[in-house]
């Protein structure tokens, strides 16, 4: 018996019974395009969605908090409200001291500052650092090295430059081992760096200037002052499960009342990432429940449109049952048409939705890169495939209903 695959009269027969009908196949295929196309497109625009919410976070740690000094709403000890707070060097060490759980940690100190390089200038802000800085927000490191141990501990009068800075300062030459002034001292260029994640805590990254926090402090007149305190928890510690302690810590150091909460700001920036966590759930949830109904659209269109084949083509199937035709041959006819159908509407539909999303990742295009938009061979290999699995199943029940039909009454049928 002739397989029906390599059977060539088989496929013509399929290609004049779907032309026979140009109007009702065309609104059919239209529909199962127009559900592989808004499936791929949500498949696709979803990722490239996350794609742009986890670029603006990458860089930085995911289990890191940030300390801000605040404002005191209530009295304590003899002060009245409304104190302004200023966390110190001995916060950080009583907070290193009671958080054994921190992996990184960093003070962190900042002012503007006018940097001079010959006849070029650049306005840029000026953060003091502690050597774990940059395994908080991990920069991309462009040309030498950032802050380390000895330089803080030294008070080495040495500058890592953002790249933004180092291009106003330097144009396209090298800027490590070179000296630049800042606020009329001189510091010698250790590294430039350039920002990988959209999180800022003060200016960009690509436009500050950092330097060593003992530096900046003995240099600019800042005493102990803190004021940001970065750190960052071990694998397996939540930083929300520490906010009590690091309130108590402070609190301990300052006149502030133990239940003050506005005293300092604690933000817990692995609560951000879980907020991104879940806006991805709802983000796939939604894609999940529209592709399902252009799924189910596009099915009920082909189950449809073979019904109707079916009932047009009784008397032709009366004859071919009279003529010897065996009931799998019939199936095999009904669900080959409903495959053909499935798969090229399909592919055309995915072909349509990867030139959209092609276009609008060229559009995308910016300082960091585009944002992929694009769908993957295998997120389209898999649309298409359940779309012919459903496709043919939707095909089987007319399929079945052809072959259950007697010649004799296929024959008499008008």
């Amino acid at each position: 018996m002739k397989n029906p695959v390599f059977d060539i009269e088989n496929w013509r027969e399929i290609g004049t019974t779907l032309a026979q009908n140009k109007t009702r196949t065309f609104m059919t295929a239209f529909g199962i395009f127009w559900g592989t196309a808004i499936l791929a497109l949500l498949i696709g625009g979803s990722e490239g969605l996350k794609h742009f919410m986890s670029r603006n976070f990458e860089g930085f740690a995911t289990n890191a908090a940030a300390i801000f000094p605040g404002r005191t709403t209530k009295s304590y000890g003899g002060f009245n409200k409304g104190m302004d707070v200023e966390l110190n060097l001995q916060d950080a060490v009583n907070l290193r001291r009671a958080l054994p759980s921190l992996s990184h940690s960093s003070s962190v100190v900042f002012q503007w500052a006018n940097a001079l390089y010959g006849q070029k200038k650049s306005n840029a802000q000026l953060t003091g650092v502690e050597k774990d800085y940059n395994k908080i927000f991990e920069p991309i490191v462009y040309e030498g090295r950032f802050i380390n141990e000895a330089d803080d501990v030294n008070f080495r009068k040495v500058c890592v430059i953002g790249k933004k800075v180092a291009e106003e300062l330097f144009g396209t030459g090298s800027a490590v081992g070179k000296e630049i002034q800042l606020n009329n001292i001189y510091y010698k260029v250790i590294g430039v760096i350039g920002q990988t994640s959209e999180i800022n805590i003060g200016a960009k990254m690509d436009e500050s200037i950092f330097i060593p926090y003992n530096t900046m402090r003995r240099s600019y007149n800042l005493g102990n002052r803190i004021h940001i305190f970065m750190m960052t928890f071990r694998n397996g510690c939540k930083p929300g499960d520490y906010e009590r302690l690091v309130r108590h810590v402070i609190a301990s150091n300052h006149p502030i009342a133990p239940d003050d909460d506005g005293a300092i700001s604690y933000f817990n920036i692995s609560e951000m990432f879980e907020m991104v966590d879940n806006v991805f759930a709802g983000i796939t949830l939604l894609a999940l429940f529209v592709g399902i109904g252009t799924l189910l659209s596009g099915v009920i269109g082909v189950g449809n449109i073979m019904w109707i084949i079916v009932r047009e083509r009784t008397h032709e199937i009366g004859i071919r049952r009279a003529i010897g035709a065996k009931p799998r041959d019939i199936i095999t006819q009904i669900l080959s048409e409903s495959m053909v159908l499935t798969t090229i509407a399909g592919i055309a539909g995915i072909v349509f939705a990867t030139i959209i999303l092609g276009l609008v990742e060229m559009a995308s295009d910016g300082p960091t890169g585009p944002i992929r938009f694009q769908l993957s061979f295998s997120q389209a290999t898999g649309i298409l495939i359940t779309f012919l699995i459903l496709g043919t199943a939707a095909g089987i029940i007319p399929a079945v209903k052809a072959m259950r039909i007697k010649p004799i009454e296929a024959l008499n049928d008008k």
